[in-house]
């Protein structure tokens, strides 16, 4: 962040040099090993700057953190599980940073006063540290420039018992945008709010870095919005709504070697009232026809370089934010929660992507070929087995012992 504006797409300036952690002796949990990859320096810098310690009741910002994973972890689905839960690790707590297992009502109180902002730098900070350690990339880079996707999600939410999630008259939601890097596949940029948090406005307060690349669906057609990130250096590539109106200018030549689905390719100035006004430039087209669905769209962008092909398949690339969403729906707990207030939700959805970067980050360094759901489910079932965990992520299923020869 600088100067209270969110920063998309920044080379980072640390070594990106492959770095494998401490290897962790096989006495301790795997849980615990787990949270051993969160550095505590960092902890304690944000503590000291948000000052989230303060009347702390001997349930401080560390160990709430650690409890909050444990229940994504764990899939623990009320306050009494976590607790119990936790209380069953005796003996092992310590290796935690914990002294005791935390009540239902510290963590009710905790989570209702201890503030989200926080458990966002906690994520921001851990997602810097793991990425410059090279262990978060898994697309190959194609291109030079910076990919982004951007979307958002909802989770419903009861309106009466969350009268602050407002989306309509009936229900309630609240909303997550999101940045996802196409390099790392995992957020760069988050934003909670209620349903009613239109997704436009939200795009327009992200500042990209000049060059990147933006991927977005229809909804973020937004003449203004394209207006605003091609006067900034940015390239867009969206999916545009069926009732723009335009003009040809020219038609761009397809190679012979252009994939069948692109029917067309052309430079074209927006007609439209308003349109026209808030992107008086010209823009490129370019049609394609969906296989699969047996429809066509129409791509809008300014980028005038790479070709048709390439431009839609970073279109297509779009959709690996929908299943970033999916994984994390279904593999850890935000479709309920534990708490009704506005942070306590925050800090469920926080320590969740906190979590699924921790879960990313062990598929990616595993020798082992993990998928997301397997992992989880596994570490869940395993949680204070202890067992080397890097040897546990490489091998899970190490063959038996031979069998010795009956004579």
């Amino acid at each position: 962040r600088e100067k209270g504006r969110f920063v998309i797409g920044k080379e980072s300036t640390a070594s990106e040099s492959c770095h494998k952690p401490p290897f962790s002796m096989a006495n301790i949990t795997l849980f615990a090993q787990v949270i051993r990859l969160i550095p505590r320096e960092i902890i304690q810098r944000l503590v000291k700057k948000h000052g989230t310690d303060k009347h702390a009741k001997g349930f401080n910002s560390w160990s709430h953190l650690v409890t909050m994973i444990f229940s994504q972890f764990s899939g623990s689905v009320s306050l009494r599980q976590i607790s119990e839960g936790l209380q069953s690790a005796t003996g092992n707590l310590n290796h935690l940073g914990l002294s005791r297992a935390p009540s239902k009502s510290n963590i009710s109180y905790q989570n209702a006063n201890r503030t989200s902002q926080f458990f966002e730098d906690v994520f921001y900070a851990l997602f810097q540290y793991l990425g410059q350690h090279g262990g978060l990339k898994q697309m190959k880079k194609r291109l030079k420039a910076k990919v982004c996707l951007l979307d958002s999600t909802l989770m419903s939410l009861c309106l009466e018992m969350y009268d602050w999630a407002l989306y309509t008259h009936t229900k309630g939601a609240v909303k997550m945008h999101t940045v996802l890097d196409f390099e790392t596949l995992l957020p760069e940029f988050v934003c909670i709010t209620n349903g009613k948090g239109a997704d436009n406005t939200i795009a327009k307060k992200l500042h990209f870095a000049r060059g990147t690349i933006v991927v977005a669906d229809r909804i973020y057609s937004d003449t203004e919005l394209l207006n605003h990130w091609d006067s900034t250096g940015v390239v867009f590539i969206v999916r545009g709504k069926d009732n723009i109106q335009f003009e040809s200018i020219r038609e761009r030549d397809l190679p012979d070697t252009t994939s069948q689905e692109i029917l067309i390719d052309e430079e074209v100035r927006l007609t439209g009232v308003e349109t026209a006004s808030k992107y008086p430039k010209k823009i490129r087209r370019i049609g394609i026809y969906n296989v699969q669905g047996g429809y066509t769209i129409d791509l809008y962008t300014n980028d005038f370089t790479h070709a048709a092909s390439t431009i839609a398949a970073l279109y297509r690339s779009r959709w690996k934010i929908e299943i970033f969403f999916r994984n994390l729906k279904q593999n850890l707990h935000i479709k309920s929660f534990l708490g009704t207030s506005q942070n306590a939700v925050e800090i469920q959805i926080w320590t969740a992507l906190i979590t699924i970067l921790l879960l990313q980050y062990l598929k990616r360094i595993a020798k082992y070929p993990w998928s997301l759901s397997n992992l989880t489910a596994s570490l869940r079932l395993n949680t204070f087995t202890k067992i080397d965990l890097f040897q546990w992520i490489n091998e899970p299923f190490p063959p038996p012992p031979d069998e010795p020869e009956i004579a």
